[in-house]
């Protein structure tokens, strides 16, 4: 059973920055997907930022070019930098990547961002 678990989150004012993280239990290969999701109050979860492969990411258009995804394969870990954060971030994030053709999830770092 892989495991993840995040972490990072926090209070923050607005125009802040936090840096997720995100321990994933078993070796991550460069392929494997991974991404942050995101769920905010009242709101459906929707993705953030994933990375297919090594050197390729994708950005939700409400953080692109403020948040950066990376991943380290030696450490097992997948990061979400997060820079001028706006109270709409406020959320639930969580992780997610893709091994043996399954989803696995981790159980989510609050965020909150205060105007």
């Amino acid at each position: 059973q892989v495991q993840l678990v995040e972490s990072g989150g926090g209070l923050v004012q607005s125009g802040g920055s936090l840096r997720l993280s995100c321990a994933v239990s078993e070796r991550m290969i460069s392929n494997t997907p991974v991404a942050w999701y995101r769920q905010g109050p009242g709101k459906q979860r929707e993705f953030v930022a994933g990375m297919l492969d090594y050197s390729t990411a994708n950005y939700a258009d409400s953080v692109r070019g403020r948040f950066t995804i990376s991943r380290d394969n030696t450490e097992n870990t997948v990061n979400l930098q997060m820079n001028s954060l706006k109270p709409d971030d406020t959320a639930v994030y969580s992780c997610a990547v893709t091994m043996g053709g399954r989803n696995y999830w981790g159980q989510g770092t609050q965020v909150t961002v205060s105007s």
